[in-house]
């Protein structure tokens, strides 16, 4: 009865890159993920959780603040956090909790950009190595032998086995994998080598898409490196062929990292086990952001389509969240997580926050609505890399609607470069896969209209702002002041 009156533990295992169409929860037809299932087994899987930024900086200082990227003032890989501001992190260790976080920060360096508020931290720097990882400490740097997703947990493990005393702990385990060049262990290494399923979408042509999906370099066909590869394809190889031969070269390193992480989850559950509290304990399993594995003939992220939108998020609390086989299928995002975790830790949550807690709709009001659209928007346009656009819009539970405004407002990482605007929508029922843009279709005008307006309305609740390409709705053009 005593450990019911304990405020929880907080474990939140955060990855790079992993998408959840490759978590075996989620139906996953390319790998199995047995640890990382069991978090759903005893807990919750979020079918519709969405990141509001597709790039890793972004969306981590979203998840750490609870804000979008335009108020947290993170939009690009190229702004660094302000780590002052405050996070769900602050807030529980002014409440008494001890906290600390361990692997990929990746939100900046030095003074202003190192983490704050937490008790320790030990983080790789930069994006991190694979192997041999370099640690930023507030002490020092020290190489560290060994590879990155097991030393990640060590040293996880390490700080909590240290701790003393009754205060709850909250511990961010954030892995580096299965980030881009995807260098998978000796141990993993080859564990996909037999055929891996080609998405449906493989060959998208992008016909009645706009020129952003057609200019962006992302394609495994094309833009793939010997980096990424380790090899060079096999001589004569027609172009097509040779797709199919980066495909799964790509996908077999992609995986055996993720088998990596599977693997040590297993290590923290079992831990949690040993100590007596998994049941007490707030377990999260998520990833910055989505990821094309092959989808589209992608790799990559950053679009608003659902591939990179949707993130995987399992969650476990035995004592609080009752296990079940059925998703929770309403829309949130990362920005809610802050709030999430506070609610469930009896902490209030900073008035600066912009999510909305989903506690009650894990425990007491599971049909309790959450929001009816969420609202996305990625800043970096045409960066050096990938040429993606700058582009926002809103996703709703049938619809989605983008507008790319494709201009880079002057923001590092941005190109300097700016295109004509275009419009995308969506009808998800009538086509989940995102194949055909029905934007300038007639029999979807008022639809069209309706969602413009939302969206408009949900950038003024948010306290973002319309590019000034994109003319007033239709629909508000009475309510909006001329000027805005």
């Amino acid at each position: 009865m005593a450990s019911t009156q304990r405020r929880p533990n907080i474990v939140l295992i955060l990855t790079d890159d992993h998408a959840s169409h490759a978590i075996s929860a989620y139906g996953s037809v390319v790998n199995t993920t047995p640890r990382i299932d069991e978090i759903a087994q005893h807990g919750r899987v979020i079918d519709n959780c969405f990141c509001t930024n597709a790039i890793c900086t972004p969306s981590r200082a979203s998840i750490l603040t609870g804000t979008y990227s335009h108020i947290n003032g993170v939009t690009t890989l190229e702004t660094p956090i302000d780590a002052s501001q405050p996070t769900f992190i602050s807030q529980l260790r002014d409440a008494g909790y001890r906290t600390a976080v361990v692997g990929k920060w990746h939100m900046g360096e030095g003074e202003g950009h190192d983490p704050q508020n937490f008790d320790h931290w030990a983080v790789l720097r930069d994006q991190g190595e694979y192997f041999n990882p370099q640690i930023l400490t507030a002490d020092r740097v020290e190489v560290i032998e060994g590879y990155a997703t097991d030393i990640i947990t060590d040293l996880s493990l390490e700080w909590a086995d240290s701790l003393a005393g009754d205060e709850p702990w909250c511990l961010l385990i954030h892995h580096k994998a299965p980030h881009r060049p995807w260098e998978p262990d000796e141990k993993h290494k080859g564990m996909y080598n037999a055929p891996i399923p080609v998405p449906a979408t493989f060959t998208d042509d992008y016909a009645t898409r706009s020129a952003a999906a057609h200019r962006a370099a992302m394609r495994v066909a094309d833009d793939l490196t010997l980096t990424d590869l380790k090899e060079l394809p096999p001589q004569g190889l027609s172009y097509d062929q040779e797709a199919l031969w980066k495909y799964q070269r790509y996908m077999e390193d992609y995986l055996a990292c993720i088998a990596s992480v599977d693997d040590n989850v297993g290590r923290v559950i079992d831990w949690l086990r040993k100590r007596g509290q998994f049941d007490n304990t707030l377990l999260m399993y998520t990833s910055d952001q989505g990821f094309f594995l092959g989808d589209h003939g992608w790799f990559d992220k950053r679009f608003m389509y659902d591939e990179a939108l949707r993130m995987p998020l399992l969650i476990s609390y035995p004592e609080k969240i009752p296990a079940t086989s059925m998703p929770l299928t309403q829309i949130v995002t990362n920005v809610d997580f802050a709030q999430t975790i506070l609610e469930c830790a009896g902490i209030d949550a900073h008035p600066r926050m912009q999510g909305l807690s989903f506690w009650p709709q894990l425990t007491t009001e599971p049909e309790k609505p959450t929001r009816n659209a969420m609202y996305y928007r990625y800043f970096e346009n045409d960066d050096i890399n990938h040429h993606a656009f700058a582009h926002y819009g809103i996703r709703t539970d049938k619809h989605k609607l983008i507008y790319f405004y494709n201009d880079g407002l002057g923001l590092p990482g941005t190109s300097g470069k700016s295109y004509p605007p275009e419009w995308e929508m969506y009808d998800l029922e009538a086509d989940p896969a995102e194949l055909n843009n029905v934007y300038s279709e007639p029999s979807y005008r008022d639809l069209r209209e309706t969602l413009k307006a939302t969206m408009w309305t949900l950038q003024k609740e948010l306290k973002d702002s319309p590019h000034q390409s994109q003319p007033i709705p239709e629909l508000l053009i009475d309510e909006v002041p001329q000027n805005t």
